[in-house]
């Protein structure tokens, strides 16, 4: 352990909490998906924290910030650890509190649940659905990410077709925040004020509880749509947003994945592009005739409950960033990245792409809303090449193509981001992390004479 810490006072402070230090567990725990970037994994390797401290309720929490803010010792938050990007990896060391047995769910409200924020997204959405309702979103990972850590680290994913982004207006009411201080405080956002905090990594305030907007739920028929050419798959799920059938996923995934995606065998075969998606029942029979007027075949359609019966997994991990994980399985020569397409998306550059790059990238685009407007993704994987060729595939893409990369190979907020320092997040964390002891190291937008 670090030397620099008063260890033996920190352990007095949080007497009676669980904590963990033997290396093999601090190590593990140290740890999120940033494997997925060969350069990530140099950086990061290595990085591991100190000492992981579990609370199993609010209460403990506070001790435990209070202890942190007493002894300046650097703080990490873990939900899940299902992050691609280095998230929850302590640049600099300390502790790394897990935050998975805060996982009440408060109350359910007409339209939103309230619940604190360590419960995982699938035990969550799963009641909402008992009561007949869904969450608005969630990622790939939607069986082991935790709704905390999806509002620090993420930005969207299955279910971003229908209600957007997570950013969006109306998606998430209510947050309730803890500061970093020997007296921990009670912050209440509201609204847009969320914005504070959403997508922060974790570096301005313990994230304790959240409200999100829910919608009706509908028992959405998983299946896949089989066309012949990628310009033609790409048409159909932009057309079927366009005509507004109800979907919650339209994933389009080239050909060439099908070697990694071995469980579909020919439901995806070598010689046909895909179409993962998520149908409202009652569009169903729209969509068959859509699919039918487009030159398509449906390979497999099931409802969520008879998924797993016949040897298949929900249509989300085919789609977002399980692409990537599902080809990693298989090769791990492969990393990729996170692009957002000019608008009006215009599938022929795509088209210019996949002959310009060859097999040094495989294709796949998302169907998605970002404040109110159709906005397409991709996350294409791309050969593992180095920082140099990579850098070089990132500034061919933004200045000749026009798109916008979301770097997947940086740790820093604003590097991964839209490349500014957002300071509405920083003056937050003027209030809420006062000593600069949270997350050190992932926002270049504080600097070392901001701590008191």
């Amino acid at each position: 352990m670090s030397k620099q810490f008063d260890w033996s006072g920190f352990k007095s402070e949080i007497e009676g909490i669980r904590y963990e230090e033997s290396i093999e567990f601090v190590t593990s725990r140290s740890k999120d998906y940033f494997w997925y970037s060969p350069i990530l994994q140099e950086e990061l390797e290595n990085k591991i924290g100190d000492l992981v401290v579990i609370p199993s309720n609010e209460d403990e929490v506070k001790i435990i910030a209070s202890a942190i803010a007493k002894y300046k010792i650097p703080l990490t938050l873990r939900g899940g650890g299902t992050g691609n990007y280095g998230q929850c990896v302590p640049l600099k060391g300390g502790v790394i509190m897990i935050m998975t047995k805060l996982n009440k769910i408060i109350e359910f409200k007409k339209n939103s649940v309230r619940t604190q924020a360590g419960i995982r997204i699938s035990k969550l959405d799963d009641a909402a659905l008992e009561r007949g309702f869904e969450l608005l979103m969630y990622p790939s990972t939607r069986q082991t990410a935790t709704i905390g850590g999806f509002l620090a680290g993420g930005s969207g994913g299955c279910g971003s077709l229908r209600n957007g982004m997570l950013r969006d207006p109306g998606n998430i009411n209510y947050l309730k925040i803890l500061t970093i201080e020997k007296q921990p405080q009670i912050i209440e956002l509201y609204n847009e004020e969320i914005q504070k905090v959403q997508h922060a990594y974790g570096t301005n305030g313990i994230i304790l509880e959240m409200e999100l907007a829910l919608s009706k739920s509908k028992d959405w028929i998983h299946c896949a749509v089989l066309l012949d050419g990628y310009d033609k798959a790409l048409k159909f799920a932009m057309s079927a947003q366009k005509q507004s059938l109800d979907c919650y996923l339209l994933t389009v995934v080239e050909r060439r994945f099908s070697k990694f995606y071995k469980k579909l065998k020919d439901l995806f075969p070598s010689n046909k592009d895909a179409v993962f998606s998520m149908v409202a029942p009652e569009a169903f029979d729209e969509f068959k005739k859509f699919v039918s007027e487009s030159g398509g075949e449906i390979s497999f359609n099931y409802k969520e409950k008879e998924l797993r019966p016949n040897g298949l997994q929900p249509a989300y991990e085919f789609g977002w960033n399980h692409t990537t994980l599902q080809a990693l399985k298989v090769d791990r020569s492969w990393t990729y990245l996170q692009v957002a397409y000019p608008q009006p998306f215009d599938p022929n550059l795509v088209m210019r792409q996949m002959k310009r790059y060859g097999e040094d990238i495989y294709w796949h685009h998302e169907m998605a809303r970002m404040g109110g407007h159709i906005q397409i993704f991709a996350l294409p994987l791309v050969k593992s090449k180095g920082r140099k060729e990579m850098y070089s595939l990132i500034d061919e893409l933004e200045k000749k193509d026009g798109c916008t990369i979301y770097d997947p190979h940086v740790y820093t907020i604003e590097d991964g981001g839209m490349k500014e320092i957002d300071y509405n997040q920083i003056e937050f964390k003027k209030k809420a992390d006062p000593h600069g002891l949270m997350n050190p190291g992932k926002t270049r937008g504080w600097l070392k004479e901001m701590a008191k």
